[in-house]
């Protein structure tokens, strides 16, 4: 059903900028679907769209999910999750607690690709370089907000890392000591930056441990080759403790940040699951030509433009407000995107676990009353046509980014008048170091699971977690997360105070939140085992398989 905000004006709008999506990518939408149910490679090779050149391949020195969905293949950390999502055991094979504080993690016979064991003490190597100020990991807080005991002093650099709350009791044993009772913990340890790392292998070739002929890993895949914007090849680990199961010999990772070209090659037969960001304008066409071969599972993840709240114009909450009042969000998911995509007013994703869903009051206004108040803020801020807001919207290369970033633009400029932005695209590897240093101004972003609980979003951000872009900073906004692990605090209150938390960042309009994503991409008949059903879209190659 339509949305009431949804006028023909903006509607008009949107059909032209997909328009000028369809024209940037140089792709049309006749007939060029390939249902073929045989494959035409070996019947034992994948090849995976994942959608942009990963900034690395170490799991402390990155943040995305292009890099996360290269690691889960070839790291294992002390859990895993299974094709629907749940929280399993990885390394460990069992945990027990008695108070969610001292956690005691059992760990199963298995290898690294060398040959070594994997014990405790790679763990407790792992999570001291993981918040070690030397290795300056974009990650380096993920400890500190499991309240692992002195994680926080760790990054801060007040003790050393020898002093972090992790100890092998012997080489099968591990013991974690939290601070305050996180019931959760074991689903954050499924996480990329909690995986294990060889310290032998570190020690011997520094930054060049990750380089094919020196990483050693203890998952289902080691790197086999890496072209840089082009491929990155790996090939099953016969080490892996569970290489009986996998079935899939190697598996290609292609970096193609444009979706058109993304479906034109799957087309062509040339990549057999493309990346989770199929072309709008596409959208109705590929359902149509290629029935079951798109799939539309769920995904924890949201849409938004992030404010720099370290300097003008968005060290001003009125400017801040004003623009989020004034973003047409049901014609970015109505008019634009049409893919399930739903209006974000929290950050949070409606579906995630832990949460109790909070809506703001301009949720019931009708767009005149949002742009009257918008217009009222700004001018309090002192803009006008005489002194127009400028400034520059930075987004990664991407072409519905690009569609998207426009649109807004377009948007501000249209309802409020004396709105100029100009826009800024960079490369996925440059955008984030951009953004890590606040060198940006607003910029695009988007934040998908950790884990399935409401603070995997809301933690993020904390004034001092090492995600936190925008350097949002409010003490009553922490004050609530701090409040969520209380040891007296219920599954219902915490959700109530996570409710809280929403309000704040909404109140301080901190971030434009856009919308909530959907995870639409093609998938080849034959291959089997993708889940459909995983809203984390944690895939793993391992459990895939290709029919003959």
């Amino acid at each position: 059903m339509k949305h009431p905000l949804l006028t023909p004006s903006r509607l008009a709008l949107a059909v032209g900028l997909s328009a000028l999506l369809a024209a940037c990518g140089g792709e049309s939408t006749d007939k060029q679907a390939t249902q073929s149910t045989a494959k035409a490679t070996k019947a034992d090779e994948l090849t995976i769209n994942n959608g942009a050149e990963p900034e690395s391949l170490d799991p402390h020195k990155v943040s995305g999910v292009p890099e996360s969905n290269i690691l889960r293949q070839m790291f294992v950390g002390l859990t895993t999750t299974d094709p629907d999502g749940k929280t399993i055991p990885g390394m460990a094979e069992s945990w027990e607690t008695t108070d969610n504080k001292v956690w005691t993690f059992k760990l199963r016979d298995a290898k690294w690709s060398n040959g070594d064991p994997v014990t405790a003490h790679d763990f407790v190597y792992s999570m001291r370089r993981l918040g070690d100020p030397a290795t300056a990991s974009p990650y380096a807080t993920y400890l500190a907000d499991a309240k692992v005991v002195n994680a926080q002093a760790v990054v801060d650099g007040k003790v050393k890392p020898e002093e972090l709350g992790v100890k092998a009791i012997d080489d099968k044993t591990l013991e974690i000591t939290l601070s305050e009772p996180v019931p959760y913990f074991p689903d954050m340890l499924i996480h990329t930056s909690v995986k294990p790392v060889n310290q032998k292998v570190i020690e011997a070739h520094g930054d060049k441990w990750t380089a094919p002929e020196n990483i050693v890993v203890n998952g289902p895949y080691k790197l086999a080759s890496w072209q840089v914007n082009e491929r990155i090849v790996l090939e099953r680990n016969p080490q892996y403790y569970d290489d009986a199961k996998t079935t899939i010999n190697k598996v290609t990772l292609l970096a193609v940040s444009a979706s058109t070209t993304d479906v034109q090659r799957y087309k062509a037969g040339e990549i057999d699951i493309t990346y989770d960001a199929l072309p709008p304008e596409q959208y109705d066409q590929l359902k149509k030509d290629l029935g079951a071969e798109v799939i539309e599972p769920p995904k924890l993840c949201t849409y938004y433009y992030e404010f720099n709240h370290t300097k003008a114009p968005f060290d001003d909450v009125r400017v801040r407000k004003a623009l989020s009042l004034a973003l047409d969000r049901d014609t970015i998911v109505d008019g634009i995107l049409k893919q399930g995509q739903k209006v974000a007013y929290q950050f949070t994703p409606e579906a995630t676990q832990g949460m109790k869903n909070f809506e703001p009051e301009w949720k019931s206004w009708d767009k005149a009353k949002r742009i009257e108040e918008a217009k009222k803020l700004l001018a309090e801020a002192g803009y006008s046509e005489s002194n127009p807001l400028k400034f520059e919207l930075l987004y990664n290369t991407n072409e519905q980014h690009k569609t998207l970033a426009v649109a807004a633009a377009a948007f501000w400029k249209e309802s409020l008048g004396f709105v100029e932005v100009n826009l800024n695209n960079q490369e996925w590897k440059t955008y984030l170091e951009t953004r890590r240093t606040q060198k940006h101004e607003m910029a695009r972003g988007g934040w998908c699971a950790d884990y399935n609980e409401a603070s995997t979003f809301l933690n993020t951000f904390k004034s001092d977690n090492s995600s936190n872009y925008g350097k949002y900073n409010s003490p009553a906004f922490d004050q609530l997360m701090t409040r969520t692990l209380s040891g007296d605090v219920t599954p219902e209150q915490r959700a109530d105070l996570y409710a809280q938390a929403e309000a704040e960042l909404d109140k301080d309009s901190a971030t434009i939140f856009v919308y909530q994503y959907t995870a639409p991409r093609l998938v080849k008949p034959y291959i089997q085992g993708f889940s459909v059903v995983d809203p984390l879209g944690n895939w793993q190659a391992k459990d895939l398989s290709i029919k003959q």
